[in-house]
């Protein structure tokens, strides 16, 4: 994206369903697991640039011995910090006696991570200090094995207020209110709770405390800790938890907003939040690996019984469309194809903006994020060329002319790499003093590739949420080649309406789409429009939640995608820039067509999929109109 905005964590679970021995004597190692682990973590950087976190359980230890190890880091490279210091005491034992390192019994019973159960988190803040203790994985510990609980996930809830009063009114005391912490001793209270029913079921039955404790860890009903825990939780999320004895789970939500994907034989069972991770952690094709239903969780348990069970009714899938153009890695199959088809998609709206004169048009991309949609645009200007060429020689009147008929064959869409981001002068740009005139010069412009006064630069992005990057830079950088017009395209439609579900994208008057409807209102003379909404919003968060609608959808009800569009060209147009500039967007049912099973559009439609969401817009455009810069959950 021009704009970078924080999004989507990822999540790694992977559990081991063999003896540690067998790993070595198959693949020669006893670092198996921990080396996968790698591999899905790194695979799945994308997803966490502000921490990472690694977890991992060993199984049948005996008291007194550690069988929990947790790492996280906040460093430049948290995953390569993370390995480095798991690795760092196997590099020494390997020098000072290597035999040991093919001994399972000898690593478990004196190092960390040689465990057979894994959780791995890559971190994208999007609220709250950006700290260690922010990280995942999550601990809630106790003497007894079977109440520790470490979570991770990937999620944002939208009603952190209730829960938190939920915890406190069952007698807890949580030390903070987060949703992270919220969700923690949630699960941990319900956890709780199972154990003290087993414990009292089982002590009536006379057995021994201790014998109660291996009774527990094998009847301990996960899906109705799940089913306690979640019946409440507003949001989207892809949940993970590993408890001290050895069960584990991942748990989708119920609209599918966030992603899990999953596979398992009979040596691993392994879930993460990409399906390319697992493909290329293990070398399995597309089809081996499923995705988790919504309102399921994938549940592991310690003798390695897998079963997938239903906690939350499924409700219509919105399965978020931004992980499809651009948050996932573009390595995967559907996605790739989806993120060519959306520039296939949106090339008509091209095609008016340069009024139908592709001869003159070079064709480009900013930033490398967009090349997939990138090459779909372009796919799309060929056919439109072969029409073309397809006519001409149609009505031919000397069809042996091979020359006339090569003059037709050579028409092409003229492409170019006009832009090359320098991630190092990036980096340098840390004070304001000077800023602008630096930001102008992240991107090299490569000179000579548009014939000055005469062609048109048409350039796809992503999406654009604020359009500062493009008012600030890359409209003024492109200018210097001289183009008769910059006709800049978003493969996304309009970001309307603030996300709350994982994405940072949390204040309205963020949006340049809705700083575009605002500046329309005051343009026509109907600004009153905003005092109503304000009015009707503040009722709207009176209602119980499940009562409420989006009101803020009024405010762009009185204009059209393209007047919007116009407005937001008008808006981003730097001063003193001597080319004309329209940026045009993807239509909702562009998007759609390219993406039939991920239409989670919340913030392009303002349809939320659960009742928290109606909130936090009403409450988004009521402190918009107060002047509260705050996220509105």
């Amino acid at each position: 994206m021009s704009d970078p905005i924080k999004h989507e964590c990822g999540i790694a679970v992977l559990r081991l369903l063999k003896p540690i021995e067998h790993y070595i004597e198959k693949y020669g190692t006893a670092f198996y697991g921990l080396n996968k682990m790698y591999l899905l973590m790194e695979k799945q950087h994308n997803r966490g640039q502000d921490g990472a976190g690694l977890a991992n359980i060993k199984l049948d230890m005996e008291p007194g011995q550690r069988y929990i190890s947790r790492k996280r880091s906040i460093s430049n490279k948290p995953i390569q910090e993370i390995f480095d210091y798991v690795n760092q005491k196997f590099r020494d034992l390997q020098i000072s006696d290597p035999d040991k390192l093919k001994d399972p019994a000898y690593l478990k019973a004196n190092y960390g991570f040689t465990g057979e159960l894994f959780l791995g988190h890559l971190r994208y803040g999007t609220f709250g200090k950006n700290s260690i203790e922010s990280c995942h994985p999550f601990l809630r510990q106790n003497n007894w094995m079977t109440r520790n609980l470490v979570v991770a996930g990937n999620f944002n809830l939208t009603n952190v207020d209730e829960l938190f009063d939920i915890l406190k009114n069952i007698g807890q005391h949580p030390k903070e209110k987060s949703d992270t912490v919220t969700v923690l001793e949630k699960i941990g209270h319900f956890l709780d709770v199972e154990n003290e029913r087993l414990f009292q079921k089982y002590k009536t039955l006379g057995y021994s405390n201790k014998e109660i404790s291996d009774l527990i860890s094998k009847h301990i009903d996960i899906s109705d800790i799940l089913k306690n825990s979640a019946e409440d939780w507003d949001g989207g999320y892809a949940m993970a938890g590993l408890f001290g004895h050895g069960d584990a789970f991942v748990l989708r939500d119920p609209s599918s907003i966030r992603p899990a994907y999953y596979y398992h034989d009979d040596e691993i069972a392994v879930v993460a939040s990409e399906r390319p991770a697992i493909q290329t952690a293990f070398n399995l094709q597309e089809d081996q690996i499923k995705e988790l239903d919504g309102g399921n969780a994938f549940i592991i348990r310690k003798n390695g019984e897998i079963s997938i069970k239903e906690i939350r009714q499924p409700l219509e899938r919105k399965a978020c469309s931004f992980e499809r153009i651009y948050f996932s890695r573009g390595s995967d199959i559907e996605i790739y194809s989806e993120r060519k088809q959306l520039g296939h998609n949106v090339f008509p709206q091209v095609m008016e903006a340069i009024n139908n004169d592709i001869e003159n048009a070079v064709f480009s991309f900013i930033p490398n994020t967009a090349e997939t949609a990138y090459y779909g645009m372009i796919k799309a200007a060929e056919d439109h060329l072969n029409a073309q060429k397809l006519e001409l020689i149609k009505n031919m009147s000397d069809r042996q002319d091979d020359n006339a008929i090569w003059d037709i064959l050579s028409k092409r869409a003229k492409v170019e790499k006009v832009a090359i981001k320098d991630a190092k002068l990036r980096t340098f740009i840390t004070q304001d003093d000077d800023r602008d005139d630096l930001v102008a010069h992240v991107y090299d412009i490569t000179y000579g590739t548009i014939t000055r006064g005469k062609d048109n630069l048409v350039v796809i992005d992503d999406s654009i949420v604020r359009g500062t990057t493009l008012r600030n830079s890359i409209l003024r950088i492109l200018d210097r080649l001289g183009p008769k017009n910059i006709i800049v395209v978003s493969s996304a439609p309009q970001i309307r309406y603030p996300d709350c579900y994982g994405i940072d994208m949390a204040k309205l008057g963020d949006f340049v789409a809705f700083q575009a409807a605002i500046a329309l209102l005051k343009d026509h003379g109907k600004d009153a429009l905003l005092d109503e909404v304000y009015e009707l919003c503040k009722q709207e968060l009176e209602k119980p939640k499940n009562q409420m609608v989006n009101h803020v959808k009024k405010i762009y009800d009185p204009f059209t995608p393209d007047e919007i569009s116009a407005k937001i060209s008008e808006l981003l147009t730097p001063k003193n820039i001597q080319a004309g500039v329209k940026i045009i967007y993807q239509n909702i049912e562009g998007l759609h067509a390219a993406c039939p099973n991920h239409k989670g559009d919340w913030y392009f439609t303002g349809n939320y999929p659960t009742p928290g969401g109606n909130k936090v817009v009403n409450k988004a455009f009521v402190n918009f109109m107060e002047g509260v810069n705050v996220r509105a959950y």
